[in-house]
């Protein structure tokens, strides 16, 4: 997928939404104990800035201001990754359920990065 049409845009922000959606609810089905709640909240934070950042770069009235939404966008994804690979280690949740997230991620962070190189 490469982002140089409205439409394939339309489409990419419709994919993050999705994610979105399902990081939230997978965050929901965690443990409650004092750690999962300060990893969630690391988590919740740093996978919703993935299609806020996104969004933001949509609005950039410069090239400069739309590659650092974007590069933003990748960090928090990143970062997102971290947080995810820390649930699964830490056994907080089965492998199979943060499988989907981590490589959808991994998608997600690649095609932000082509559209930089473009």
């Amino acid at each position: 997928m490469t982002l140089d049409s409205p439409k394939s845009r339309s489409e990419f922000k419709q994919r993050i939404y999705f994610f979105t959606l399902k990081l939230i609810e997978f965050i929901d089905s965690l443990p409650k104990d004092d750690v999962s709640k300060k990893i969630n909240d690391e988590l919740f934070k740093n996978g919703t800035s993935v299609i806020s950042k996104f969004i933001e770069s949509s609005a950039a009235l410069t090239k400069k201001d739309l590659t650092n939404s974007t590069i933003e966008a990748i960090k928090f994804a990143n970062e997102a990754k971290l947080w995810l690979a820390l649930v699964r280690d830490s056994k907080r949740a089965k492998t199979e359920k943060v499988k989907w997230l981590i490589e959808e991620l991994d998608e997600i962070s690649k095609i932000l990065a082509q559209s930089i190189n473009k």
